[in-house]
């Protein structure tokens, strides 16, 4: 992949995310954001501990990943969002369950989009 196409791929990505962020702070009373904005940064932190401490605690915890047929991987994504709650001034997430949803609903929006948000080319113009 190109590095510009790699680029334009975690923009839409970031983007796709803080969408993500604030229907779910629009739909779930225990999720607010005292601005919009702090939805950007919110992503952008989401995305930094998905790159870094995610695969540390997904390889910490496989035995209870395995017994749950991979359901503690939610709880894992719920203790992310708890992080970057304690990282992102204006974000805020009222206890374990609402991380939980929020989880659930991050994971079902990222489904629906395919998972991956990318920058195809047609005959040499993006889409």
């Amino acid at each position: 992949m190109h590095p510009q196409d790699r680029l334009k791929t975690t923009l839409l990505q970031l983007i796709s995310t803080s969408v993500t962020l604030l229907v779910a702070d629009y739909l779930m009373d225990s999720i607010r954001f005292d601005q919009p904005w702090v939805a950007i940064v919110t992503a952008i932190v989401l995305a930094l501990l998905n790159a870094f401490l995610k695969p540390l605690l997904v390889l910490l915890t496989i035995p209870a990943t395995v017994f749950t047929l991979g359901l503690f991987l939610l709880v894992i994504n719920a203790a992310i969002l708890m992080i970057a709650d304690q990282i992102v001034d204006g974000f805020f997430i009222d206890g374990f369950w609402a991380a939980i949803l929020l989880a659930i609903f991050i994971s079902l929006v990222n489904g629906l989009l395919g998972g991956n948000v990318k920058v195809v080319k047609h005959n040499g113009i993006e889409e």
